[in-house]
């Protein structure tokens, strides 16, 4: 299982999405890659990295990525974004509970947000999906898939309150579970990239059980 230390920033008011690359320079965070190619059928490899720091009620994440095309077809959130080109990230929680959150976000910020178990599972209600605040480097608006090579970014804030089932108040001291991920299911060539190791014989993300370790410092 992978590791991850999650720094604590000082926040001095509301941060925008569009701020997080650079506040996340100015702190000196590290890109992570995602670069776990867990199953054959599926060779490609994009360029994928993300980074992620805390301030206790909000979680700042940032993704670059570059690959030989990109769509965002999902025109409302709660689509099917995951077709498109699209970065992911699942949490979970209470390690005592089973019960985890998906946030899977294509390039143009269209966002998709569930939480429950394997199989039992719920979408979060429209002022949730409202308060999380996404920027992209390709703009907001749906496209159908541009052949050639791109690079992009994607940035979210997430405020705790996005955890929408927890009453989490502050994310310092706490050690979750996992993992990050970039798909494209209908790209002209699908890809199924992780950051934590998968072992299962065919593409499945919603796997709590191969999840790494997040470690938010106080």
């Amino acid at each position: 299982m992978k590791q991850l230390t999650i720094t604590r920033l000082t926040e001095t008011g509301r941060i925008a999405a569009v701020q997080v690359p650079t506040i996340l320079n100015e702190a000196g965070i590290a890109f992570q890659p995602i670069d776990e190619l867990n199953w054959s059928e599926y060779p490609y490899k994009p360029k994928v990295e993300f980074r992620i720091a805390h301030t206790g009620h909000s979680l700042l994440l940032h993704y670059r990525v570059t690959e030989q095309s990109v769509r965002a077809v999902a025109e409302s959130d709660n689509g099917r974004v995951w077709e498109d080109a699209c970065c992911e990230f699942f949490i979970q929680p209470n390690l005592q509970e089973p019960v985890y959150y998906n946030f899977e976000c294509n390039c143009a910020g269209t966002l998709l947000l569930n939480c429950g178990k394997v199989g039992d599972r719920h979408p979060a209600p429209k002022e949730v999906l409202a308060s999380i605040d996404r920027w992209s480097s390709l703009g907001r608006e749906p496209f159908e898939e541009r052949i050639g090579e791109c690079s992009w970014e994607l940035a979210l804030v997430i405020p705790a309150s996005a955890l929408f089932n927890d009453t989490i108040t502050d994310f310092g001291g706490r050690t979750l579970h996992g993992n990050f991920y970039k798909c494209g299911d209908l790209l002209q060539v699908p890809h199924f990239l992780s950051w934590n190791p998968i072992q299962l014989p065919k593409p499945c993300f919603h796997c709590p059980e191969f999840f790494g370790e997040l470690i938010f410092k106080k």
